[in-house]
């Protein structure tokens, strides 16, 4: 994977290139990066800069046989450790050499994918994948060996937030005085997660979410779509190359999601003073408890994007809004006037609280139909004159 591939991230690639024409290349690093921004691809790319001896001409100049391998993604000097769990293939013990078949196709179809789109292709949406100390001895084996080739050895670390504490503190030593010519990169998408060990010891980039004209670029000459459509899917993105994918080819749940969320605040208010109502509240909360984490909390975004979508509306930021609706008799505009100054902070807050219950393993059907019972108490607030 080579620079002139990634989307946008011109700083950032900047920087990278100037680090190893320098000589300085620091050698743990952590890219904070939003979703789909392309922090991936970027470290797979500075890492075959690196291995290749390539230079801004990028393969032009470097090691043919060495971006041939990179190409398939089976450099012996590129190691890779990802979130994983048990599945139909792997019983127990799972770490990440034993999904590097997967990995490998994951990347080369999707290299903008998401930690969602990665446990569906490993068949564990119902789980949380991690990083636990199994994975972190084999990188520490894998580190401590000389290079295949004689020159550096590079570690990626893909969503360096789920290795859990026996993980980070195995790999501390490491982190610290790594062996020579030995080169980490921690990829992260919530630095808060990361422990404060690690995180003093790395040098961290902090990645932008995509600029709307990067994405449409992308959209136009990669699948050759015309502009107004390109710049409609640039837009709902928010500066995620992978979810603009996603819109792109209509396979991103939203449909789904939109009838849970519609069924959803239809009943909540109904469900004020009527008791009885109150029962198809919980009905809905056990529907949605039977999908996955990730499912539910993907859910959850949607419904924050759509309450934001309706703000929007009421106070006439039309221009800004791209939400078309697909379930018959639903009006935007008639759900609008409900959301409002007085209230979207708390419908906010309520939803994020929701995430980080499910995300710490609550249980799912109580975080829901609480999180319904407060809506129900948000939708009839009055917005204070």
């Amino acid at each position: 994977m080579l620079f002139k591939d990634i989307v946008g991230q011109k700083n950032i690639k900047s920087h990278l290139i100037q680090t190893v024409e320098n000589g300085r290349i620091p050698h743990a690093q952590l890219f904070i990066a939003p979703k789909g921004s392309g922090a991936l691809p970027m470290a797979i790319a500075y890492a075959q800069y690196i291995l290749c001896k390539n230079t801004q001409g990028e393969n032009n100049t470097g090691n043919a046989a060495c971006n041939l391998k990179f190409d398939k993604l089976v450099h012996p000097d590129l190691h890779f450790a990802f979130p994983v769990a048990t599945n139909d293939k792997v019983k127990k013990h799972p770490v990440s050499n034993l999904f590097l078949e997967e990995w490998r196709n994951f990347i080369t179809n999707n290299p903008y994918g998401s930690l969602f789109n990665w446990y569906q292709k490993l068949g564990i949406e119902n789980k949380q994948g991690q990083i636990g100390v199994d994975e972190a001895e084999e990188i520490v084996k894998k580190l401590i060996l000389k290079s295949y080739e004689g020159g550096y050895k590079v570690m990626i670390i893909w969503m360096a937030e789920k290795m859990n504490i026996a993980a980070s503190n195995k790999l501390l030593k490491l982190i610290e005085e790594p062996p020579n010519k030995t080169l980490l990169l921690l990829i992260a998408e919530n630095e808060e997660q990361i422990i404060k060990t690690i995180l003093s010891r790395c040098q961290v980039l902090h990645f932008k979410a995509l600029n709307e004209s990067d994405i449409s670029n992308s959209l136009i000459i990669e699948h050759s779509i015309d502009e107004n459509q390109a710049a409609k899917i640039a837009h709902q993105s928010h500066g995620d190359l992978n979810k603009a994918l996603h819109l792109l080819h209509h396979n991103d749940n939203e449909e789904v999601f939109e009838q849970w969320f519609i069924t959803w605040i239809r009943s909540a208010f109904k469900a004020k003073g009527n008791a009885s109502v109150v029962q198809d509240l919980i009905t809905w909360s056990e529907e949605i408890a039977k999908t996955g984490r990730e499912s539910q909390k993907r859910f959850l975004h949607y419904c924050s994007e759509f309450f934001r979508q309706a703000l929007l509306v009421n106070y006439q930021a039309e221009n800004l809004v791209f939400f078309e609706s697909q379930t018959l008799g639903f009006d935007l505009k008639k759900f609008a006037p409900f959301v409002h100054g007085g209230n979207i902070e708390d419908i906010n807050k309520a939803l994020d609280d929701a995430i980080y219950h499910i995300e710490r393993n609550g249980n799912a059907k109580i975080i829901l139909l609480d999180l319904s019972m407060q809506l129900t108490r948000y939708l009839h607030q009055k917005e204070e004159v």
